[in-house]
């Protein structure tokens, strides 16, 4: 069984691994600086700990660590080295957000990664189920094939992250230190050699139409662009282009052309009508007026006025109905853990234990819930133990 971790326990014992520290520090965000000032130490101390020129911390200072991060004591002692799927991470916001936000999510998509590569050992995941789009196919034409391959015909998509579990794909909402980051992609191994993508999207945006564009948005690239490219090292315009590709997919996808044209009739220049266009598509205001645009449905001067009018009234951000409709949630991951516990494949305890011994990758319970959605003290361990047989009656005594 191929293991997303090379994990052997008989030769790594319980040896301080400072590229374990250096991945718990950048998943909470936290500078070298400032964990060195939160434990006591110099800032260098953190960088030979983390270069593995201090190889063995004071168990102090190592106590210090687990809690300021957060991470069991064990989680540093683990000697792993990620093997994990190199293909690029598209973030929505990759010109604009700091490239520490993007080392923070990378590192919590490795981490889910792995729990998926466990769960998928137990579990037969639906396959994914994707059209091949031949190169260079312009973003209106590829929605329309995926829309044709997924049997959608013209209809409004009611629930988009069901649509996309649904064919193969795994979602996941995600906790993050800014609002830059609204959503990313990610190609994921499978344990058979096959491969699926991660959607995630910020549970900082919680409107229903903004995250149906994002996850859209997101197929886009999926079947759009290459999954070999260093986005870190392309020229800005290049990647101007490629956010621009899988927004016109995205809007394409979630508002197909004749339909949209023939939902929006003569009022496509009238503001009020697009309050109740959105209801029915589930797509923002903002969206469907630059899609009336962008087919000719209305002018450059009436893009910006009714743009205008909406900055006017308030509504720009924060839109009507944003606060009314309603999409599920990511399930797959979550309900697959469910399962598990339900037909007792293994306890919570077995299941934290088998992920820290297996995989090599030991977290609190209560950090593998958040990073899937999981009830609260879903896996939360409890003694269980019981040795008193029963309760005396006093007045027989």
């Amino acid at each position: 069984m191929a293991k997303l971790f090379d994990f052997d326990k008989e030769k790594t014992g319980r040896k301080f691994n400072g590229e374990r520290l250096k991945l718990a520090r950048t998943y909470r965000n936290i500078s070298a600086k400032e964990l060195a000032e939160q434990i006591g130490v110099q800032r260098q101390t953190i960088s030979m700990y983390e270069n593995s020129k201090l190889t063995n911390p004071e168990i102090e200072n190592l106590q210090k660590m687990s809690e300021v991060l957060h991470f069991p004591i064990q989680f540093f002692m683990e000697d792993v080295k990620m093997n994990l799927d190199e293909s690029p991470i598209y973030f929505r916001s990759l010109l604009t957000t700091r490239k520490q936000y993007r080392i923070e999510q990378k590192t919590k998509v490795d981490f889910v990664s792995v729990i998926y590569q466990y769960l998928s050992d137990y579990l037969d995941f639906l396959e994914l189920n994707l059209p091949d789009i031949p190169e260079n196919t312009p973003p209106e034409a590829a929605a329309n094939i995926l829309r044709e391959y997924w049997g959608l015909g013209d209809r409004p998509i009611d629930n988009i992250i069901y649509l996309v579990e649904k064919n193969g794909l795994i979602v996941t909402d995600f906790e993050s230190s800014t609002n830059d980051v609204d959503a990313y992609s990610h190609r994921m191994e499978c344990s058979n050699g096959s491969y699926t993508f991660l959607i995630g999207y910020s549970k900082n945006k919680t409107a229903t139409a903004r995250i149906h564009f994002d996850i859209a948005h997101e197929l886009g690239h999926i079947l759009l662009h290459s999954w070999k490219e260093d986005l870190e090292n392309i020229e800005k315009e290049e990647f101007k282009e490629i956010e621009k590709e899988a927004h016109e997919f995205a809007a394409a996808f979630l508002l197909p052309k004749e339909a949209f044209i023939s939902d929006i009739g003569g009022y496509a220049d009238k503001l009020p009508y697009y309050i109740e266009m959105k209801r029915r598509w589930k797509v923002s205001i903002a969206a469907m007026i630059r899609r009336s645009f962008t087919l000719g449905l209305i002018d450059s001067f009436e893009y910006q006025r009714m743009m205008r009018s909406m900055q006017k009234q308030g509504i720009r951000k924060v839109e009507p109905l944003d606060d009314v409709l309603t999409t599920s949630k990511p399930s797959l991951l979550r309900e697959g853990v469910y399962l598990l516990l339900d037909e007792n494949v293994f306890t919570p305890k077995e299941f934290v234990d088998e992920l820290s011994l297996e995989y090599g990758l030991s977290l609190y319970p209560e950090e593998i819930e958040r990073l899937l959605g999981l009830r609260e003290n879903t896996l939360k361990i409890r003694n269980d133990f019981k040795i008193i047989s029963s309760i005396k009656d006093k007045h027989k005594m």
